[in-house]
């Protein structure tokens, strides 16, 4: 079976970044900046995306560009024989999987949020009336599985095109305008009246703010953001590795990438900040700024039905990207390690998807009383914790330990790979570091993330 390719360097950078830029981006780490200090947070963020997510993008990169395989079969391409690498590809398809279990959901409150503010949903509703909306979605099981299924059905679709004609040029045309959408949404916010006092909030360097918490939780949140926000270790970016040719290293593309994915947050906080302070509105974190304060703020913005149209179409756009992406890998797993021919692979899983994010969609009202992780926790919850809190972590240190260890595909294959073609080299200075240093850091991430959750 012949494997497309990308057409083209910016497909590849787009659809990377597309994967990578998600939900995180907008509900978490605007908050996360305003709250920590603003810029000083920024730069210590910063500081880690490159120390962290750097090489094991690039670790992903490689394993599979040398591979030209997905993560069910680029172990078993590299790994010296005898050797049991090869193991991860049910870890690296689970994590695929879970995840999607719960994001299509949240995905499709996105499509019924563009929806109701399209329709003039929101206008007359009191902050009270806009709370209640989404309160009565999540109540409501029918209403979620439908624009589940609708996301799932759109995002399959595009991968039922295939690889050029669907995955690569939709998803690019849908990221060139969710950037345009984000850049039209920024200059608005920032121009309302009293903007200025937002800007400050978010951007100003504030060190107090960053004493005040404790160093120790600054900088763990930055570790964490810098480390989850581009979704490694499950092989999702792997798989756009094995699309693309060798004509450029793979330090800056993976470059390029962060720095989309960085650009998209800090401009979602110059849409949100500048937006509620201007309304004397609190932002907040989490679902709820999307769903309940973000629409708070439209309503008592002039021609707000309009922005918040373009603001969740933005945000549809943004989840869709990452949709894609992962059912992409999904299909290419599957095709890899059964044979099949790619378009019996996605109605399989249409429907596969469908059934396993059911139980997220009935975590909220049916099954409400399953409480996984303690009072007030759900099925999604515990979706997010199995991804989020073991799989990256622990896939990241397979893909950065695999090509540092001898016992794995080694360094001087890897820098190979990585070096191939032109542009920005790999630092091999950094070799002591990825191979003793950076999985130490990344085990200590995933034991945290044990200790906030149950030691607290």
């Amino acid at each position: 079976m012949e494997r497309e390719n990308f057409s083209s360097r910016i497909s590849f950078i787009l659809i990377s970044a597309g994967c990578a830029i998600g939900l995180g981006n907008v509900w978490r780490f605007p908050y996360i900046t305003g709250l920590y200090g603003g810029a000083s947070f920024v730069l210590i963020y910063l500081c880690f995306l490159l120390l962290l997510g750097l090489p094991i993008m690039v670790a992903e990169f490689a394993v599979g560009r040398a591979s030209v395989r997905s993560a069910a079969k680029s172990f078993d391409v590299l790994e010296p024989p005898g050797s049991k690498w090869h193991w991860y590809k049910y870890g690296a398809i689970a994590g695929n999987v879970i995840l999607m279990m719960f994001y299509t959901t949240v995905s499709g409150w996105m499509l019924y949020y563009f929806y109701k503010m399209t329709v003039g949903g929101f206008v007359g509703l009191d902050a009270d009336g806009v709370g209640q909306v989404f309160g009565a979605l999540l109540n409501d099981p029918l209403t979620m599985a439908i624009n589940m299924i609708i996301i799932v059905l759109l995002c399959f679709g595009v991968c039922y095109l295939g690889v050029k004609a669907g995955v690569e040029r939709i998803t690019k045309n849908m990221m060139a305008c969710l950037l345009i959408l984000m850049v039209i949404l920024a200059i608005n916010s920032v121009t309302l009246p009293n903007s200025a006092e937002g800007l400050k909030y978010y951007l100003y360097p504030d060190f107090n703010k960053v004493m005040e918490h404790g160093v120790r939780e600054v900088v763990f949140a930055a570790m964490g953001q810098s480390f989850f926000t581009l979704s490694l270790g499950i092989g999702a970016l792997a798989i756009f590795g094995s699309y693309i040719g060798k004509e450029q290293r793979l330090t800056g593309e993976a470059m390029w990438i962060m720095a989309l994915d960085t650009m998209v947050a800090i401009i979602s906080g110059l849409i949100i900040f500048p937006a509620c302070f201007s309304f004397g509105i609190n932002p907040g974190s989490g679902p709820n700024l999307l769903f309940v304060t973000l629409p708070n703020v439209f309503n008592a913005m002039s021609g707000g039905r309009i922005w918040g149209t373009l603001f969740f179409l933005f945000m549809l756009f943004a989840a869709m990207s990452t949709v894609i992406a992962v059912f992409e890998n999904i299909t290419s797993c599957i095709c890899d390690l059964t044979g099949w021919e790619r378009k019996r692979v996605i109605r399989y899983n249409i429907v596969a998807i469908i059934l396993l994010s059911l139980p997220c969609v009935l975590g909220f009202n049916k099954w409400s009383g399953f409480q996984p992780l303690g009072a007030g926790s759900c099925v999604l919850d515990l979706e997010d914790f199995l991804v989020s809190n073991n799989l990256l972590p622990l896939g990241s240190l397979v893909y950065l330990t695999f090509c540092t260890s001898r016992y794995g595909w080694g360094w001087d294959k890897f820098i190979a790979e990585a070096d191939t073609g032109e542009g920005v080299r790999f630092p091999k200075w950094i070799r002591l570091y990825a191979t003793y240093i950076l999985p130490l850091v990344v085990l200590y991430i995933f034991a945290n993330g044990y200790y906030a959750l149950f030691a607290k």
